[in-house]
C-alpha cells in the first residue's frame, strides 16, 4: 500500500486513462474490478449521458471509479453537479484548472487529481489543494504536451509534496517499476487498455493496435498549438501535408471532423482518428483488463527482483 492506494481505496496504484468516446462503463467497471482506477470519459457527453454512464458502471462494479472533467467544454459545471449527485467521489481534470469548481468539490467530499504537462501547472494544482497530479509525458496517446514522461515524472515528483502519478509511455511491469524509480506512486496507461477485451472499440481499431510497431505513432497538430497523437494512417498524412502548407486551423478542423468516431464506431481505420501512445509496439494481445493489470502488476515484482547495483 501507498499513499495512491490509501488515498483512493484500490488494490494496485493503477489508473486507466480516460480516453474519449472509449473510456465507458465495460471498461471502467472491468478496470476497477481488477483493482485499478476505472475512469470514465465525460469528455463530449451531456449531462444526462455522463449520469447514465456513472449509473451503469456503479451496476457492474462496487470498487472505487473515477470521472474525468474536460474542462474545456461548456457544460463543465452541470457535470459536476451531476458528479456529486451520484455520489461520484473521485475526479480527474484535463484541458484547464479545476479551480472553478475546487470549492464545490471539496464541499462534496471530492478527491481532485488533474493531468498536468509541468512542474509549473503541478505547483499550483497542489495550491490549489488538489489530492495528487497525473503528470502525463509527450509519449501518450491523443492530445499531448511538450516534455517526454521520464524528465517531467522526476522533475514533478521532486518538487510536490502530494502523490505523483506516472502517465506517458507505460505499459507493462518495467515501465511501472520505471516509473516508481522516477518517484511517482502510481501510473496511469491508456494504450494497453486499448487492446482490453472489455474496450468498446472497433475490432479494426484494436487489430491497428496490436500490429503498431516502436515507430507507428505520428504526432499532428503543432502548427496550432494543439498536438494529437495517433497512429500513422491516410489521414494523418493528409492532415501533415495540409499542416505544413497555408491551410487555416478551421479547414484542418473540418478535416477531421467526426474522425474519432470514425475509429471507434465504424471501424474506419483509414480516414478515423487511432489515437494511441508510442507504446503501442509493445500490446500484441488481447486480454481482460483484469489479466492486464494482474500482468503489469506480476512482472513489476520480478523486475524489482532482478535488479542489482
Amino acid at each position: 500500500m501507498n499513499r495512491i492506494t490509501e488515498l483512493l481505496g484500490i488494490q494496485y496504484p493503477i489508473f486507466q486513462g480516460a480516453m474519449a468516446q472509449i473510456s465507458r462503463h465495460q471498461l471502467v467497471s472491468a478496470v476497477s474490478n481488477a483493482g485499478g482506477l476505472g475512469i470514465l470519459a465525460s469528455g463530449g457527453l451531456t449531462a444526462d449521458e455522463v449520469r447514465d454512464e456513472i449509473r451503469k458502471t456503479k451496476a457492474l462494479t462496487d470498487k472505487p471509479f473515477a470521472v474525468n472533467l474536460m474542462l474545456m467544454m461548456d457544460n463543465v459545471a452541470e457535470i459536476v453537479e451531476v458528479l456529486i449527485e451520484e455520489g461520484v467521489k473521485i475526479v480527474t481534470t484535463g484541458a484547464g484548472t479545476p479551480k472553478p469548481y475546487m470549492p464545490r468539490l471539496k464541499e462534496a467530499g471530492v478527491i481532485v487529481i488533474p493531468v498536468i504537462p509541468s512542474v509549473k501547472l503541478a505547483l499550483k494544482m497542489q495550491e490549489l489543494g488538489c489530492d495528487a497530479v497525473v503528470a502525463e509525458g509527450m509519449e501518450a496517446g491523443g492530445h499531448i504536451g511538450e516534455m517526454t514522461t521520464m524528465p517531467l515524472t522526476r522533475q514533478v515528483a521532486a518538487h510536490l509534496d502530494i502523490p505523483v502519478v506516472c502517465a506517458g509511455g507505460i505499459a507493462d511491469g518495467h515501465g511501472f517499476v520505471a516509473a516508481t524509480a522516477l518517484g511517482a506512486e502510481g501510473v496511469q496507461m491508456g494504450t494497453v487498455f486499448l487492446a482490453a477485451e472489455e474496450c468498446p472499440i472497433s475490432a479494426a481499431y484494436k487489430q491497428e493496435i496490436l500490429i503498431s510497431v516502436d515507430t507507428s505513432t505520428v504526432v499532428t497538430g503543432r502548427k496550432f498549438g494543439a498536438p494529437v497523437r495517433c497512429l500513422r494512417n491516410q489521414l494523418t498524412t493528409k492532415y501533415l501535408e495540409l499542416e505544413n502548407q497555408n491551410i487555416s486551423r478551421h479547414e484542418l478542423e473540418a478535416m477531421t471532423m467526426g474522425a474519432l468516431t470514425r475509429a471507434v464506431e465504424d471501424g474506419d481505420v483509414d480516414n478515423g482518428s487511432l489515437m494511441a501512445g508510442q507504446i503501442a509496439g509493445l500490446v500484441s494481445t488481447i486480454r481482460p483488463a483484469k489479466a492486464i493489470i494482474e500482468d503489469v502488476m506480476t512482472e513489476a515484482k520480478a523486475v524489482l527482483e532482478h535488479l542489482s547495483l
